[in-house]
């Protein structure tokens, strides 16, 4: 006698693929992709809508996958892939003198040699700081009391495509009086483009949290203190970086260092699309509000993924809404 207890797994192996197969079958190529905005007479033609009406935009052939390019700051094909972009680079902290009246005691620093931190290693990583050439960048005008300043340092001079940086706050402190207490928060490092688009690329948040430029995640490098003199240490947390005062006269000299890096400062966020078709049916239209009037070029991304290739098309329509 025959065993059959085999045979169901089979079975529905056998109308698994035969499923996956028809669905394979029923995508049509890339190149039979076609978009048309509602308001065209051709798919070349510029669509043209008033401000607060939706954009309809309505689909031949079935691609694999579909994502939409709105054209909007942020949401532009053509930057699909752009990480690094010349801009103007800007250092902003705000910074306040709560405690003490020894003069200069905070130094703003900016290396490009710096090693960096050797994790576990606090003797390797205070010799490193000691090695680096450090270039003082500290604003003209600091706090004088514990009513706050906000600075702001151009870092444009700084930039350059794939050369990383380090920045720094440098505490140094005299004995024979109390020492200074500072808190610094707000801080941001930005880097903006011609076209109107300001990207965060650091914070005071964790490497581990994300910062969020036009709906694209990305990530600070994180801030790390290290006292070369004296055990006064930079307090890091996510809303501030504070070095504490003894509120007594101090007997030896400090030197605290709160660090961040490295970092590139033409960094930017790669513009982001919207899904509007996955692997299921394709749908007949997609709709879009543009909340801004303007000139847009609204592109859809057509994907095709075998086993075998990945073929791809871009269609795109001139969009004006007025």
């Amino acid at each position: 006698m025959h065993s059959f207890k085999n045979i169901y797994p089979f079975i529905a192996l056998c109308v698994v693929t035969l499923a996956c197969k028809q669905q394979v079958v029923n995508q049509g190529t890339v190149s039979d992709f076609a978009v048309m905005a509602d308001s065209s007479k051709t798919p070349a033609d510029t669509a043209y809508y008033t401000l607060g009406a939706k954009s309809t935009f309505n689909f031949s052939g079935n691609p694999f996958t579909i994502s939409f390019f709105s054209g909007e700051l942020g949401h532009k094909y053509i930057y699909r892939n752009r990480t690094s972009a010349q801009g103007i680079a800007k250092f902003i902290f705000t910074n306040a003198l709560n405690v003490g009246t020894q003069q200069n005691t905070l130094h703003v620093m900016l290396s490009t040699d710096f090693k960096g931190v050797v994790a576990g290693d606090t003797t390797t990583t205070i010799a490193n700081i000691t090695a680096a050439s450090w270039k003082d960048i500290t604003p003209a005008v600091l706090a004088n009391n514990a009513t706050a300043v906000t600075d702001t340092i151009d870092l444009t001079s700084y930039a350059s495509a794939g050369k990383a940086v380090f920045i720094a706050f440098k505490y140094t402190a005299q004995s024979g009086s109390v020492q200074n207490k500072w808190t610094i928060t707000n801080v941001n490092l930005t880097n903006s483009l011609s076209d109107n688009t300001v990207y965060t690329i650091a914070n005071l948040n964790t490497p581990s949290t994300a910062i969020i430029n036009y709906g694209t995640n990305t990530y600070s490098p994180g801030w790390v203190a290290y006292t070369p003199s004296n055990t006064k240490k930079w307090t890091v947390s996510t809303s501030s970086l504070i070095i504490d005062s003894t509120n007594a006269a101090s007997t030896i000299n400090s030197e605290s260092w709160a660090i961040m890096g490295s970092i590139d400062l033409t960094k930017v966020s790669p513009d982001m699309g919207v899904s509007v078709k996955g692997i299921s049916s394709l749908p007949a239209a997609y709709q879009y509000l543009y909340t801004a009037k303007g000139n847009y070029t609204a592109a859809f991304l057509a994907t095709n993924n075998t086993q075998f290739s990945t073929d791809s098309v871009v269609r795109t329509i001139p969009i004006v809404i007025r």
